[in-house]
């Protein structure tokens, strides 16, 4: 019995799983079971920052779990404490909760602004106002938050009070703000949705209004972050900087750690109690997101990534040019997407076929997030077969 068999055996069918089995991977490339290797442009999900067996990720790694692996929140550990001191310097925000995911991140940041509208505005102060085509993941006031329709299926009802406008649309937001709205949440770049920007009048606009009515403002960037974007966070490249951010996949380059960093006049209402977790920034998660938090923030490596997203979209508006099928090629950094009016199930699989792994982001198009540590030469071979492809 093969091992895809034993899987679909024992594993729920909650993903529409390819049929590749994967052995071993390093830097940019995975090398299935068969020995065949693929340019990985998918990187988990952009959650593998520094690639495949980076060799300083696994000793930091080693080193840790020879020390400590875990001991609870219970007591103190130097690595979350120098995490949490590296993630506040860097972001320009004040205290770090820790959790595990994305979507863990998402419900602590929505939990901690309805506290907050409780104890700070007015007590029927528990309103939350979300984007239409967002994703904030799989929890339920995640899902709830999520502007995808498609993802909230049979999970009726959903949490009250949270409600969705278009993005990118001041106008309608004003028209659903009121007293009892205690958070806005948005991402930056609209992930899963299909890889849409925010207009930067937009956020700074957005920003003003939470400041003058006292409302929680949370950037999502649990795909944005960790330096995909060219920054840190990509609200750096908008120079917009919310109440709450929430953080996850490229924060332990594969190792599963999330959490928010907030501004002191929210993060104060978390209290005792009021929210936990048990694994959230053990030891070993911290060891290992220090280690990623040192490297993206050397001097030089955000740059590089700028640099290495535009020549990836340089690359992909030529292709557009000899494609009519090409609509729009958009994104930041190394999260790009290309619009494509075509069959995106048809593209990914010939790319797979040829030994290139895409996944796709909303509706209508394909998604590059390469490993930030992805060479230029890997980024022309990319474009070749993903042109071979269309």
């Amino acid at each position: 019995m093969d091992l895809i068999t034993r899987g679909n055996n024992v594993i729920m069918e909650t993903y529409k799983r390819f049929p590749l089995v994967f052995d071993k991977g390093q830097g940019c490339i995975l090398t299935d079971n068969n020995g065949k290797e693929y340019l990985d442009f998918v990187a988990g999900i952009a959650v593998d920052a520094l690639g495949h067996s980076h060799p300083g990720l696994l000793a930091a790694m080693q080193a840790q779990m020879e020390k400590l692996v875990h001991i609870s929140n219970l007591y103190w550990s130097e690595p979350g404490i120098e995490l949490a001191e590296m993630l506040t310097k860097a972001s320009g925000l004040d205290k770090v909760f820790y959790c595990n995911s994305g979507a863990e991140a998402c419900e602590a940041a929505l939990k901690l602004c309805r506290v907050y509208g409780k104890l700070k505005k007015d007590e029927e102060a528990v309103e939350i106002i979300a984007m239409n085509q967002s994703f904030h993941g799989r929890t339920y006031a995640a899902i709830t938050a999520t502007g995808q329709p498609k993802y909230q299926q049979n999970l009726e009802p959903l949490m009250p009070e949270i409600y969705h406008v278009p993005y990118n649309d001041i106008e309608a937001l004003k028209a659903l703000i009121s007293p009892k709205t205690c958070g806005i949440i948005l991402e930056p770049i609209q992930g899963e949705g299909g890889i849409y920007p925010a207009d930067p009048d937009y956020l700074k606009e957005v920003r003003k209004i939470c400041d003058e009515q006292n409302i929680v403002l949370i950037f999502d960037e649990v795909q944005t972050g960790i330096g995909r974007s060219g920054k840190l966070f990509a609200y750096q490249q908008y120079g917009v900087v919310p109440d709450v951010v929430t953080m996850a996949k490229g924060l332990g380059g594969g190792v599963p750690i999330g959490g928010i960093i907030a501004k002191d006049h929210v993060a104060e209402v978390f209290t005792p109690g009021t929210h936990a977790s048990t694994f959230g920034g053990n030891p070993f998660v911290t060891a290992t997101a220090k280690y990623v938090i040192e490297t993206l923030t050397a001097p030089g490596f955000f740059e590089a990534v700028e640099e290495k997203g535009d020549y990836l979209k340089a690359q992909l508006e030529a292709l557009k040019k000899e494609h009519p099928a090409i609509k729009e090629v958009r994104g930041m950094g190394l999260i790009v997407g290309v619009q494509i009016d075509a069959d995106l199930g048809a593209i990914v699989a010939k790319a797979m076929e040829k030994g290139l792994l895409l996944i796709t982001a909303g509706s209508n198009a394909i998604r590059f997030v390469p490993p930030l540590v992805v060479a230029k030469a890997e980024i022309d071979q990319a474009v070749q077969i993903f042109a071979e492809c269309l």
